[in-house]
């Protein structure tokens, strides 16, 4: 882990006190030549004091109603903890208190270090209770966020605690030696792997492209290689794209190491439409139309498109086929894998409607070209998704931060 992280300029490590995220933190530190770690109970594993140092199998059988609300509804779990003396026991919710913990892990962390690079090293609940309350989620997401031993997630913030935040990427893995995280034994839905197309020329120079078929430059086709090498051994069941032709190439790449597949193209995983904006530079949008501009950057969930679409209709039609999709791949008596490639926006639509957020929160995901991510659906449709991985951009450059292109939609 200590290698994957060594070209980051890290500011400093902060790390829990508890023995295997303090040796972990350790680790790293020594490694990398770095200061010792600074500790904090902020970052402690959830609490869970009546289960603690049983085995899952052991909790589920003495506690089958609180362990199948842990599955099922995590925010109502409830546990009574024993009192001295006389007192009555103490209603204790677990996993509302870790979402307050990391409320306030996350506001000391960043009022000490503004404009700071910091490595967390912490356990799988609260990492997924601080990704969670930085992206705006409750307690009842707690299962929609996978964190896997020794994985690598990367939040941006623009300043203090409820500033504007990016997930750039989450839960790497391929650090470890596994391209994607590993698939739970009890799983029956299937896995979706969701591909931004690799770079257009458009792509490099900022230029507004939409629903303008620009197709992939140089660049673009390897990464669609790079892609294609890092999808290799993983055993692909079906494959769509959107019928552009920017994915649909970056798609005929990957597929070229699964020659049995037959590439299927769905119009409503299409770019948004930019409308009148789609030709133009940024530049030019400034000047002709700055206030919506401004709009669109802080507040897209109210921009209509002068002549396009607004996030509203590609929410729509995106989350439509995405769902069709999950639907015709839940009745195998396997797992089945499915790559899906598309568009910067429509990805961003998928990945908020994975995790229950709408189009207010399209900022806060990063895509990359050529990028992959993994939804997992446990039980089929029916069930709760699970973003199981975001925005892998490592077969690309080699580094765990995403470097490709970060041109205009």
């Amino acid at each position: 882990m200590a290698e994957a992280l060594r070209a980051i300029d890290l500011d400093g490590i902060w790390a829990s006190p508890l023995q295997r995220a303090r040796r972990t933190a350790e680790i790293i530190g020594q490694s990398l030549g770095m200061a010792a770690p600074q500790f904090t109970d902020q970052l402690k594993e959830v609490s869970l004091p009546l289960w603690e140092g049983m085995p899952f199998k052991e909790a589920e059988a003495r506690y089958p109603e609180a362990f199948d609300r842990w599955s099922r509804d995590p925010a109502n779990l409830v546990m009574s903890v024993p009192q001295a003396g006389n007192d009555p026991p103490l209603e204790f919710y677990p996993i509302r208190a870790l979402y307050q913990q990391a409320n306030a892990c996350w506001q000391t962390l960043l009022d000490q270090h503004q404009g700071q690079t910091l490595l967390v090293v912490a356990h799988s609940a609260i990492n997924r209770a601080l990704i969670g309350t930085a992206l705006g989620l409750g307690p009842d997401s707690f299962h929609s966020l996978q964190q896997s031993n020794c994985n690598i997630s990367v939040l941006n913030f623009a300043a203090g605690w409820q500033s504007p935040v990016q997930l750039e990427a989450m839960n790497l893995t391929s650090h470890l030696g596994q391209p994607l995280p590993e698939i739970r034994p009890s799983h029956r839905g299937p896995r979706m792997l969701l591909v931004r197309h690799g770079e257009t020329d458009w792509n490099r120079q900022g230029r507004f492209q939409g629903q303008i078929d620009v197709p992939l430059n140089d660049t673009g086709r390897s990464q669609g290689g790079k892609a294609a090498s890092f999808l290799h051994p993983v055993c692909l069941d079906a494959a769509y794209t959107s019928s552009m032709a920017r994915p649909r190439e970056t798609a005929e790449i990957i597929l070229q190491h699964h020659p049995h597949l037959n590439l299927q193209a769905l119009e409503d995983l299409r770019e948004i439409s930019h409308g009148d904006w789609e030709g133009l530079y940024r530049e030019d949008i400034e000047a002709d139309y700055p206030e919506l501009l401004q709009q669109w950057q802080s507040a897209p969930e109210t921009v209509q498109m002068p002549g396009g679409e607004n996030l509203h209709q590609v929410w729509e039609r995106s989350i439509r086929a995405w769902q069709q999709l999950v639907a015709t791949h839940s009745h195998s008596d396997k797992t089945e894998t499915v790559l899906v490639v598309a568009h910067d926006a429509v990805n961003k639509a998928l990945l908020c409607h994975v995790l229950g957020l709408g189009p207010e929160a399209f900022w806060r995901f990063k895509q990359g070209n050529g990028a992959v991510s993994v939804i997992d659906y446990p039980g089929g449709a029916d069930s709760n998704p699970v973003l199981t991985s975001a925005n892998i951009t490592t077969h690309l450059s080699g580094s765990v931060l995403d470097k490709t292109a970060a041109g205009a939609l």
